[in-house]
């Protein structure tokens, strides 16, 4: 590993602990040449699969668009940042589980779904509204309905 500060090639591992609920390598090292210390963090490389888009389009996993409509919808809920996390996580895992090479973004919208009931019914609500294109408020109400029948 080069040194982020001299460039110098030979860095030593000072401590290493398991990040991220066991999913990342979190290593202290210093520097040989300038004893500068920084943290690295590893990670497994997994291929995702292209998410395939309602009109056909393809493109890769993102975390950051999966992790940014979660905080859209729990934005001045009582939900903290480690929850969601937690979430996105749980959402690549289930995609890496899967074995496919592609995947409709329908599928993961669905288990964004599940997720948002199970953590906070308002978020959950305003995702459908957007994920489910509601035309009215005709729909929020039929929503809500399954919402408190328990039905997906």
């Amino acid at each position: 590993m080069r040194c982020p500060f001299c460039g110098f090639d030979e860095t030593r591992v000072q401590d290493s602990r398991l990040a991220e609920g066991g999913a990342t390598v979190r290593r202290r090292r210093a520097c040989q040449d300038c004893g500068a210390r920084f943290t690295t963090f590893e990670r497994a490389e997994m291929r995702m699969p292209q998410v395939v888009k309602g009109d056909g389009r393809r493109e890769a996993f993102s975390e950051d668009k999966l992790a940014t409509g979660l905080k859209r919808a729990l934005e001045k809920r009582p939900v903290d940042s480690e929850t969601v996390e937690g979430v996105v996580r749980d959402i690549e895992r289930r995609l890496m589980q899967s074995g496919e090479k592609e995947i409709p973004s329908g599928r993961i919208g669905e288990w964004i779904m599940e997720a948002l009931r199970d953590l906070d019914q308002v978020a959950y609500v305003r995702f459908a509204s957007v994920y489910r294109r509601f035309e009215d408020v005709n729909a929020f109400r039929a929503e809500l309905d399954r919402l408190n029948r328990g039905e997906e």
